[in-house]
């Protein structure tokens, strides 16, 4: 169930009937300590735009350390840079427009999807779950800078023991570039889990696999025109748990651009890897997204920072790299003709010569993200700005 918080009872019922599941109301931030005594089990607070900023901002400063596992979604009807670093800092989950039920349904979501995932996480280092994978996203703000090169490479880097199984997942909807670049032939994909969604399990992902080579499976992104538009981003979160439970590692490989997809990919990610070129448009789209990543919440902990064809000679040099994106480069992978020549046969150079000095660097990573996530880890922790850059402004 859920508590609304909200001393207007008309927007209220308003409220409960957007949110389903018979949620309960109280009409002030005093009530809400003595409700949640009677219901330890809630986990999802939302808080109308008649509350009192400054208590509903107390509430959420209490919760981060008695209940930590209680959520905050605050509904204002007017969102400013001041709202939301006062909630940032409050540790308030999302903060969403008042008018924008639709948002609020799909936060209140999220919301509760994190805390499910933070008290199994909880369970599972006390031993009381099954083992899960890891998911490690690999993203770039900037097309060419290899990443699906370096996903595929990483993945079979990873399989490459044959002790772990790795599966593929390519969210890059409209472009994925996977499939060819391993020259598979993609006769299901992403489109056949849509209409399982809501009940997605290990026999509807088997039905939509493609082998990609020893100990890796793919799911291939769409390959029709207008199919990408299809793939609701909620299909992210639920397939990306299931495939978690079937492999030891999820390798994500994402568009060049912070989509609502990429964002859950980003959330379910225990480690993620950013890349870069040595060329000024890539560093700056870089910058900017080690910016969102903190503006959203995620930890640092978990990134890695890789310069790819860092050998180039552009005029640019590793401190100029670090110096402008204010943090080190955790990997470089020299440049090489040999890394193309090797995806236009469809082979991956990591299998192909596992001596050359790319595959050293690409398995130097797969061998840093191997023992770097804890297991299991809570996966990357949303900030409230989310619903901000879901809606593409204020409300």
């Amino acid at each position: 169930m859920t508590l609304i918080v909200e001393p207007d009872e008309e927007f209220a019922a308003t409220l409960a009937f957007a949110l389903g599941d018979d949620p309960r109301r109280v009409d002030g931030s005093t009530a809400v300590a003595r409700d949640l005594e009677e219901h330890p089990e809630e986990v999802l607070v939302v808080v109308g735009p008649d509350v009192d900023l400054t208590q509903a901002l107390e509430l959420a400063t209490a919760w981060r350390f008695d209940r930590p596992h209680v959520g905050m979604v605050l509904l204002r009807r007017r969102i400013d840079v001041h709202v939301l670093g006062q909630a940032i800092r409050a540790g308030v989950r999302e903060v969403v427009g008042a008018e924008d039920l639709g948002a609020v349904v799909a936060a209140a979501r999220r919301s509760k999807d994190i805390s499910r995932r933070s008290r199994t996480a909880d369970r599972s280092a006390g031993g009381g779950d099954d083992r899960q994978g890891r998911v490690v996203t690999v993203f770039s703000a900037k097309g060419g800078c290899g990443k699906t090169t370096v996903a595929t490479n990483l993945a079979a880097a990873l399989a490459k023991d044959g002790s772990t199984r790795v599966c593929l997942l390519d969210l890059d909807l409209e472009f994925g570039d996977v499939a060819i670049a391993l020259q598979l032939t993609p006769e299901r994909t992403l489109v056949d889990l849509i209409p399982m969604a809501g009940t997605i399990d290990e026999h509807g992902i088997r039905s939509v696999l493609t082998a990609a080579g020893p100990g890796i499976d793919a799911v291939l992104a769409p390959t029709a025109p207008g199919d990408a538009a299809r793939v609701d981003a909620a299909l992210v979160p639920e397939l990306v748990r299931a495939l978690r439970l079937m492999y030891d590692v999820v390798v994500i490989d994402t568009p060049p651009s912070v989509t609502e997809h990429v964002l859950a990919a980003f959330d379910l990610a225990d480690f993620t890897v950013l890349l870069a070129t040595l060329d000024v448009p890539a560093l700056k789209n870089l910058k900017v997204s080690l910016d969102t990543l903190d503006l959203l919440g995620y930890p640092r902990d978990t990134r890695m920072v890789v310069l790819n064809r860092a050998d180039a000679r552009v005029g640019l040099k590793l401190s100029d790299v670090e110096q402008t994106i204010g943090t080190p480069v955790s990997l470089q992978i020299p440049s090489s003709g040999d890394v193309p020549a090797a995806t236009n046969r469809g082979r991956l150079i990591v299998r192909e010569q596992p001596d050359h000095d790319v595959s050293r660097a690409l398995l130097d990573l797969a061998a840093r993200i191997t023992p770097a996530v804890p297991e299991p880890v809570p996966a990357g922790r949303p900030g409230p700005l989310r619903s901000l850059l879901r809606r593409g402004g204020t409300s």
